[in-house]
């Protein structure tokens, strides 16, 4: 996003080129029952300043994709294709030369921040290691930029804060400490995965709007992971929508939201609660299970799923194709025919969705006069 680069930033002669390009990046584990093809051609290139949010289901090849590019896949996993960093490939790179592009270069903020931060040392020296790692400065001056980043990311009192332990945090306040380790050194690119999990609405907010800092301050751009359409809306510039391990959808957020083009990226829209909607409106919710990357079934993957499936479907993967737009593409042999098509159109919702018996905890219907009244599941 354009308006939240700081313009006191300075940024090199890089600008026009893309950071990080990624082309036809495959990742498989073998496995005692077979291998697991758990990302499967993925490819994007990465500008300056630029938010690309990458969506999905869990299992979809989201954080596989973005592990690969910072060099943290076991060595059994099999990864083909390129990643370049700055015209640089990383695939291939000995282990002493990764470790000067992580932190440094491209960082990393995981979505677990309590398996993130030691729980035996003080934040404030985790903060220091970081900024450590890769400047050669005094402990003070460390220990001096670590309370500026606890500052910058909202952690009240960081002069107190920073001789405190992860525990001492609340869930909110430590994935925003992991958020200052990711940026303590100034990265050209942060990848965040699934940062907002398991946080409750306020509290996401006050974690994207430490993310939307990081950026201000560090003028990087960002990879922005998970499976919560909300949150892309407001902090992503482009969308690259995830099955199966494969890219199925990219474009703007515009082309994504108001535009797609693929069944499975109007589905994952419809099954969002609408503050426009009438209280009468259900979600629309898409049918089934991803597949398993063990055993994929031929052809398009979301076919045993998709309504519009037809006999091509199951015998041709498509390909990712350039539809009604400028870097909008899609995968789906029938794209076309979703041109101003709505969730409801196309995935009907089944009476067993309609009348969840009410022993499952399930709403009551709606009466068209009074409030919605919800079903106390039995004991």
């Amino acid at each position: 996003m354009s308006d939240i680069l700081n313009p006191s930033i300075e940024v090199d002669p890089f600008d026009g080129v893309n950071l990080l390009t990624v082309d036809n990046l495959t990742v498989d584990f073998p496995t005692a029952d077979g291998v697991v093809h758990a990302v499967r051609g993925v490819s994007y290139r990465l500008r300056p300043g630029e938010v690309l949010g990458i969506v999905g289901e869990s299992g979809s090849g989201k954080s596989v994709s973005s592990m690969a590019v910072m060099g943290l896949l076991p060595r059994t996993a099999k990864i083909n294709g390129s990643i370049k960093f700055r015209g640089e490939e990383l695939l291939g790179l000995s282990e002493r030369e990764l470790m000067a592009v992580r932190g440094k270069k491209i960082a990393m903020i995981f979505q677990d921040p309590m398996t993130s931060l030691n729980p035996v040392y003080k934040v404030g020296f985790q903060l220091e290691e970081a900024v450590l790692a890769h400047n050669d400065i005094p402990k003070a001056a460390a220990r001096k930029r670590a309370v500026e980043l606890l500052d910058v990311v909202g952690i009240p009192f960081p002069e107190k804060r920073i001789d405190q332990y992860p525990h001492e945090f609340s869930g909110g306040m430590r994935q925003r400490v992991v958020i200052a380790i990711a940026m303590a050194n100034n990265p050209d690119i942060i990848i965040a995965d699934e940062p907002t999990t398991a946080l409750d609405v306020t509290v996401q907010a006050q974690v994207l709007e430490a993310l939307r800092a990081a950026q201000r301050e560090t003028g990087a751009a960002m990879v922005l992971i998970t499976h919560d359409l909300g949150v892309v809306a407001g902090q992503a510039d482009r969308v690259l929508v995830m099955y199966a391990g494969k890219p199925v959808e990219v474009g703007s957020v515009d082309d994504i939201y108001y535009k797609p083009r693929m069944p499975y990226t109007l589905g994952l829209l419809g099954s969002l609660p609408r503050l426009d909607s009438s209280r009468t409106d259900r979600l629309t919710p898409i049918q089934g299970a991803p597949p398993s990357l063990l055993n994929l079934p031929p052809g398009c993957p979301f076919t045993p799923r998709c309504p519009m499936a037809q006999p091509v479907c199951s015998e041709r993967e498509p390909d990712l194709v350039g539809v009604v737009g400028a870097g909008h593409e899609a995968a789906c042999h029938f794209s076309g025919q979703l041109a101003d098509k709505h969730a409801e159109d196309v995935f009907a919702v089944s009476a067993d969705d309609a009348h969840i018996p009410a022993e499952f905890g399930a709403v009551a219907d709606i009466p068209a006069d009074g409030p919605t009244t919800i079903v106390e599941s039995a004991s």
